[in-house]
């Protein structure tokens, strides 16, 4: 009888490991379905055709939302602005970007973004426009990823945008950024 109970035990033991370890095996494999731009640096496989501004707008808006993260140093809220971002400005920077921006790094470091909200005069949110940096995308643009967003988060543009790489080409010495100096 002893051993009858055992063996029901050890029955139990072995069905329960399966359906568990089944369980979990089957939560780690629909794991890997999850695109790894979510994860690491912080979208590491938006790269090439891969590289969708979506992507971009859920992880700032919903994953990490850019509006918790830190001002860039020394600028406000709705700093005077031009053209063609707008006349009153937001900047938000990543941890990564702002480490960067304090010690004059000279160049930020991949997975690093800039978002800022570009307003109207008065004070209408007019976009949102995003740079993202991307090891290896675009290296004759600084590898940056750029988008335009419009104010309910659908894209105007994302990727190498022309007018965005052709205006910053002229803040190239300063890694493509206008808004202060980073050497």
């Amino acid at each position: 009888m002893r051993s009858n109970t055992r063996f029901k035990y050890l029955a139990m033991a072995l069905i329960l490991t399966l359906v568990f370890g089944g369980t979990a095996f089957a939560v780690h494999e629909g794991e890997s379905d999850v695109p790894k731009r979510y994860t690491g640096d912080p979208l590491a496989g938006l790269k090439g055709p891969d590289a969708e501004g979506q992507a971009v707008w859920t992880y700032i808006t919903k994953d990490k939302p850019y509006t918790k993260w830190p001002l860039w140093p020394g600028k406000g809220k709705l700093y005077q602005g031009k053209e063609p971002h707008g006349m009153l400005l937001t900047t938000y920077v990543s941890e990564d970007a702002k480490k960067i921006i304090n010690k004059k790094g000279g160049e930020f470091d991949y997975g690093a973004f800039i978002v800022k909200e570009n307003y109207k005069p008065d004070k209408t949110l007019a976009a949102v426009t995003v740079m993202y940096k991307v090891k290896g995308y675009n290296p004759e643009a600084g590898d940056w990823f750029w988008a335009k967003y419009n104010p309910d988060g659908s894209i105007d543009k994302e990727g190498k945008v022309g007018g965005c790489i052709n205006c910053h080409r002229n803040a190239s010495d300063n890694d493509w950024v206008f808004t202060g100096p980073i050497k």
